[in-house]
């Protein structure tokens, strides 16, 4: 009879921090907490200069889409930040918004982000002279921030409707639609 393995102890250096959070691609749903510097905004880090290549993730549950759904756990899950559509903290965290609410000519726009099969039903942030078209056509950074969202999946309907307050998605992967509020 063999012996199991034994996981290794695991200990965060004194700078580190874990934060948890959710994150989506093509076909995957990902819960985890993430392993960032202590100093990091964990809720805009994949839109900084010094975002990594591979984020660490540390108690994953992976749950993937497919011709089935499988559910796998691992203590250690390394992503290529790339794959990343969307991005948010898991619930109840939560930090300040990324934006200044004293700016002048700014507007929340209603919309509807698909990605894969989860809907977020939020807002983007634009100037009030321009219409989401527009904005989508000059946005610049691979990453936009979206608020006040209602996140659903047909296929998962034990998840609810999961509220977040704001998320990073990945222009290049998701797909945008306007809605009347």
């Amino acid at each position: 009879m063999t012996d199991a393995p034994v996981a290794k102890p695991f200990s965060l250096a004194a700078d580190e921090k874990i934060t948890p959070v959710m994150l989506y691609t093509v076909n995957s749903l990902i819960r985890a907490g993430v392993i960032t510097k202590e100093n990091i905004r964990v809720s805009i880090w994949l839109r900084m200069a010094g975002a990594p290549e591979f984020l660490h993730l540390r108690n994953a549950n992976v749950l993937t889409f497919g011709i089935s759904m499988q559910s796998q756990n691992f203590s250690d899950y390394f992503i290529s930040a790339q794959q990343v559509l969307a991005f948010h903290l898991l619930p109840p965290a939560s930090d300040p918004v990324d934006y200044d609410e004293s700016e002048m000519n700014r507007k929340m726009e209603p919309l509807t982000v698909m990605v894969g099969a989860f809907r977020f039903n939020g807002h983007t942030r634009m100037s009030s002279q321009t219409d989401l078209a527009t904005h989508l056509s000059i946005v610049r950074s691979p990453l936009v921030s979206i608020y006040d969202i209602e996140i659903t999946n047909p296929n998962l309907q034990a998840m609810g409707v999961l509220k977040v307050s704001f998320a990073l998605v990945r222009t290049a992967g998701v797909t945008f639609g306007s809605r009347v509020v």
